[in-house]
């Protein structure tokens, strides 16, 4: 390769060590005397100077030249002659053994080894102009290289973001541009996406949330943590919802291109959620049902016309939602006109359409004296006879066409806070709005950063002492709390004597700050540890 036109080291700025290497300063059979520790100091461009005082034309980051003449006779003129290299942050002193000097002066190298400026000696004639244009050459085509690195970053998020892509789709992006891998997690530590790049996803997850504790929060870019993790918030309507890890990896650490991806990521993360809330469907039954349940229709009086054109009688009857889990596997319109179907048969005026994968949105007519359980439990049977694993939720009856919105969202507060597996009640096989206990709601409200910190809030300092010392407390707790503050029934449940029990409630109490006798206290951390084995089994 010319040396007119090196290649730029990839992702950085030229170093003292890189520059030296250079045929066009090689030729000089350049000598390191002082500094060779720190030969990985950046050269940002360099500057030949014949004065006494080339400082004040500095900016710091330059490969300064020089034959030696302005070089003072006196040691204290040296002295201060390299002590303002050093204070404006030059690069290293490169000094030519030819003109006035054949080896490198006494003062000069003192006070060079004092400050830790790198000097170097040429003991061949070297064109100054020549390694100036080199230099300059190679800092300018990295600095281009690098917009042009940037760039390409910032028009590929944006491409993902204008066409819509997924949380998925994105953390992809971000593994493949980066080289390294990618996981996005809650406040509770929970990987929700991981993109390994360059290992497995076992490998990249195998004790997760015990290594992602032990990075630390952090409301900035950077990098933490015993393993060297670069991190990044992510926010949601202002508030920080999760975090983005890129993990390290075999090579160059962590550079200004892999924080441009990871902050591009975290934005991109963010639209995603704004969009990806809900599918959009195209049949008449799903847009008149999503208009409804979203209340997206400009009026309650287009509702109810755009209503009664696809058959739904508007007056003298009262109206129900319901949705029907399938899972996503139930794929087509086989189940919408399945459902329809049964409807129908029951003499019940219905519209019924997908409003998400495996969400069946079905809105009942129901006559004014007419029940409308009977009509739930029918259609509830039918959904099970589709999928042994369907889950159907209920909401309240409504007298008005236009209030049907709150019905779907009662609805979907049921399903949200039913997990997978769920019973049954004795007397029905469909969920409704009185079933929601304590942890049925904490699981609904699982994804919620305000619960996720309470409980880290209340029990961190707990999970982390068990985590360090080997200890179950946590259980010890539990099992206290379970028992309503009765010690001896936890001591019983736990299989410890009631010596050791008072002696790891005061332990507890002790690293909580908090008083379990007080019945507040126990009701706040039982609370607390419901949303936590809920947040451990989702």
């Amino acid at each position: 390769m010319n040396e007119n036109h090196p290649k730029a080291p990839a992702g950085r700025a030229p170093t003292v060590a890189d520059v030296l290497a250079l045929p066009v300063l090689a030729a000089g059979q350049p000598q390191v005397v002082t500094g060779l520790p720190y030969l990985d100091r950046p050269v940002r461009w360099v500057h030949i100077t014949e004065l006494t005082d080339p400082a004040s034309f500095l900016k710091g980051g330059e490969l300064v030249l020089t034959t030696g003449m302005p070089l003072p006779e006196d040691a204290a003129g040296v002295r201060r002659y390299v002590d303002e290299l050093t204070e404006v942050g030059a690069a290293a002193l490169v000094i030519e053994l030819v003109r006035r000097y054949h080896r490198a002066p006494d003062a000069l190298v003192q006070a060079c080894r004092a400050r830790g400026l790198p000097l170097v000696t040429l003991a061949r004639d070297v064109n100054f102009l020549e390694v100036t244009q080199v230099v300059h050459a190679l800092i300018l085509g990295n600095q281009a290289e690098a917009m042009r690195r940037t760039q390409r970053i910032h028009e590929a998020f944006t491409a993902l973001t204008l066409r819509g892509a997924g949380p998925e789709d994105v953390v992809h992006a971000a593994a493949e541009m980066s080289g390294r891998t990618v996981v996005l997690e809650n406040l509770a530590h929970q990987a929700l996406i991981c993109e390994p790049s360059g290992s497995t996803v076992r490998e990249a997850l195998t004790g997760w949330e015990q290594r992602s504790r032990a990075t630390g929060p952090g409301d900035h870019t950077g990098v933490g943590g015993p393993e060297g993790w670069l991190t990044a918030p992510v926010s949601y309507q202002g508030e920080r919802w999760g975090r983005l890890a890129m993990l390290p990896a075999d090579g160059p650490a962590f550079g200004p291109e892999h924080i441009t991806v990871l902050e591009r990521t975290a934005m991109a993360l963010t639209v995603a959620r704004l969009i990806h809330a809900t599918p959009w469907e195209h049949t008449a039954h799903r847009n008149a049902l999503r208009e409804l349940a979203e209340q997206r229709h400009p009026s309650a009086e287009d509702a109810r016309a755009r209503c009664a054109a696809l058959g739904l009688p508007t007056e003298d009857s009262r109206y129900l939602a319901l949705l029907v889990d399938l899972g996503p596997g139930a794929a087509g319109t086989e189940p919408e006109a399945r459902l329809h179907r049964e409807l129908r048969s029951a003499g019940v005026a219905a519209l019924v359409g997908e409003l998400s994968p495996g969400r069946l949105g079905v809105l009942l007519a129901l006559r004014a004296a007419q029940p409308w359980r009977p009509v739930a439990e029918r259609l509830s049977r039918t959904a099970l006879g589709l999928s042994p694993e369907a889950l159907v939720s209920v909401g309240s009856e409504v007298a008005d066409l236009a209030d049907i919105a709150r019905s779907f969202r009662e609805a979907a507060r049921v399903t949200e806070a039913t997990p997978p597996g769920q019973p049954l009640p004795a007397d029905r096989s469909f969920h409704e709005l009185p079933d929601i206990d304590l942890r049925r709601l904490l699981y609904a409200l699982r994804e919620d950063p305000r619960i996720q910190d309470y409980t880290e809030r209340r029990l961190g300092r707990l999970i982390d002492h068990d985590t360090r010392h080997g200890t179950d407390l946590l259980t010890t707790l539990g099992h206290y709390l379970d028992a309503a503050g009765n010690k001896t029934t936890a001591a019983r449940r736990g299989g410890l004597s009631r010596e050791t029990m008072y002696q790891r409630l005061r332990t507890i109490e002790r690293l909580l700050d908090t008083d379990l006798e007080s019945g507040e206290r126990r009701t706040e951390l039982h609370v607390a540890l419901t949303a936590l084995r809920v947040l451990r089994t989702t």
